[in-house]
């Protein structure tokens, strides 16, 4: 082919791609329009739809941004709080729960738990529903407290925690529409606020149902009468009906110690939670009364005049009757938040924990170590089992020593320690000391050891119609009592031995006497703060494990 033959069939090629950007073209072909037309729709509805896509990723991504800017705040806040915590403290060692992995025996161990407090609470609610507790062998109830429903306030929490919702709420409404204190009823001070208060403020805190913190505070304000006395140290009995109180009679018109000063944690929260300050100043006046005459080695005897305020020449112990006192100086340190303000409570515990080593022994040749109690200049060779609190107390105070005692006081928390007693009606003391021990050492060994206890009681103490205690372990003769604090303690500290530490974590809750966990509030604005609290607990949502 000729040069002019190719350039006159490239000018023909070349024209006809052009032909189709010519409208003319289009208009002598219709389908071909329609089809352009078609083409075009699709392409402009893609370019708006990836542009709406966009739009509404930039909104999510500023809501996320607002969020992670509210939570830095709230970061920050909490830091500036823990500022004056850290402050007093300054070199000294700080000991906190330490973080471990959940793990596939730990979450078979804590629903074994969870089942045996299914059991007992399905016991309770069959045979013994509204009373005080339940008997299992002739299935039926007793009111141990006069009525006012022991088992189930001091269940409350434990439901909560284990995520046993459906039981929760059917007791949450005998709260609201059938719990009555106005009863002509001799009532013990001190187990009332342990157990009623204490587990109704539990609740309150961990699910922010007000019907909790009303009825909270109507019992305290029955109870406050009792520290009508020239010394703010309360009487120890008091009728909820006329208010009328005295102490028992076989104390000779002596208060008892730990009866007087395990009041504080309850009443000191109920005042952060109302904003009323009276039930903060009627405790906390025993605790300077007390003071004033408290001795070098911080040991007090267990009877106390509510007169004078001085103690008689009674035993001195750290098992019934004494217990708790030395208990709550520690944890109102720590519901304080370590600061000035409670910086006496740190300092009579710390005298008192001097005391405490002066009566440990060691038995031969076992070597247990046990804590002797104390009358005048005698030691008896005695530890009851109310006194295996200890180990768990001394490891939670271990931290805000200099480093040195803190190891010290700690490795004395770990000693095997040995009680003489032949019963066991569930207590929770022990159990109480293991989970404390694991929680702030991570020893694996304690966990082990409180498996072996609740499979002795799933073993020797489960019956037909609940748990019930043995009356002699050798013999294994059973009593017929369920005992409200086996559900409110012994399976609660049972089940967060096998949770993870993030559940009921040391550095937000403290514990009461009765093992109900009350939320430390991180501003002197009490009222305040709780509310914020509740607030953005309700936000985040609850989870079984997630606090």
């Amino acid at each position: 082919m000729g040069r002019s033959s190719r350039s006159s069939a490239s000018s023909s090629l070349s024209s006809s791609k052009w032909r189709y950007c010519n409208p003319a073209y289009y208009l002598k072909r219709p389908k071909r329009l329609a089809l352009l037309f078609f083409v075009f729709v699709c392409a402009s509805f893609l370019v708006w739809d990836r542009q709406t896509l966009v739009r509404e990723h930039e909104v999510e991504v500023d809501k996320l941004s607002e969020e992670v800017n509210q939570l830095k705040l709230m970061l920050e806040e909490l830091k500036s709080t823990h500022g004056d915590e850290d402050s007093s403290v300054s070199g000294k060692s700080k000991l906190t729960s330490k973080v471990l992995p959940d793990d596939p025996v730990d979450i078979h161990r804590r629903e074994k738990v969870k089942d045996a407090m299914i059991h007992a609470w399905s016991s309770y609610e069959k045979y013994a529903w509204g009373h005080d507790e339940l008997q299992p062998q002739t299935k039926d109830g007793v009111d141990s407290f006069g009525g006012l429903g022991a088992t189930l306030i001091d269940s409350l929490d434990t439901l909560y925690i284990m995520g046993l919702d459906e039981q929760f709420q059917r007791a949450r409404e005998w709260v609201a529409t059938s719990l009555d204190f106005n009863k002509d009823y001799d009532a013990s001070v001190f187990e009332t606020t342990i157990r009623v208060v204490g587990g109704l403020l539990s609740a309150y805190d961990l699910s922010g149902d007000k019907v909790f913190l009303d009825k909270a505070k109507d019992i305290a304000d029955r109870l406050l009468p009792a520290w009508d006395t020239p010394t703010g140290i309360p009487y120890n009995i008091i009728n909820l009906e006329n208010g009328n109180p005295h102490n028992p009679g076989w104390t000779g018109g002596s208060s008892i110690l730990a009866d007087s000063g395990t009041e504080q944690l309850e009443f000191f929260a109920l005042s952060q939670r109302t904003g009323d300050q009276k039930y903060h100043q009627k405790a906390e006046r025993v605790i300077l009364e007390l003071n004033k005459t408290f001795p070098a080695d911080g040991l007090l005897p267990i009877y106390i005049s509510p007169d004078s305020g001085t103690g008689s020449s009674s035993t001195i112990t750290f098992g019934a009757m004494g217990d708790s006192f030395y208990e709550y100086l520690l944890k109102v340190w720590i519901q304080g938040n370590k600061t000035g303000a409670v910086k006496l409570y740190r300092d009579m515990w710390e005298k008192s924990m001097k005391g405490l080593v002066s009566l440990v022994r060691r038995s031969t040749p076992s070597s247990f170590t046990y804590i002797c109690e104390k009358s005048g200049d005698w030691l008896t060779d005695k530890m009851d089992e109310l006194a295996c609190f200890a180990p768990g107390m001394l490891a939670l105070g271990s931290a805000g020593y200099e480093p040195a005692e803190s190891e010290r006081i700690l490795s004395l928390a770990e000693e095997d320690m040995s009680v003489g007693t032949s019963w066991n009606i569930l207590r929770p003391e022990t159990v109480e000391s293991l989970f404390y021990l694991w929680r702030l050492t991570g020893n694996k060994t304690y966990q082990e050891w409180g498996w072996n206890i609740f499979q002795a009681f799933e073993k020797n103490s489960r019956v037909e119609g609940g748990y019930v205690g043995l009356k002699d372990v050798n013999t294994g003769i059973k009593d017929n009592m369920m005992q409200s604090f086996f559900l409110a303690e012994t399976l609660k500290y049972l089940y967060l031995l096998f949770s993870p530490t993030s559940v009921i974590s040391l550095d937000e809750w403290v514990f009461n006497t009765e093992a109900h966990p009350l939320r430390i509030v991180k501003h002197q604005d009490g009222q305040m703060n709780a509310q914020t609290d509740d607030k953005i607990t309700r936000s985040r949502g609850r989870k079984e494990g997630q606090w």
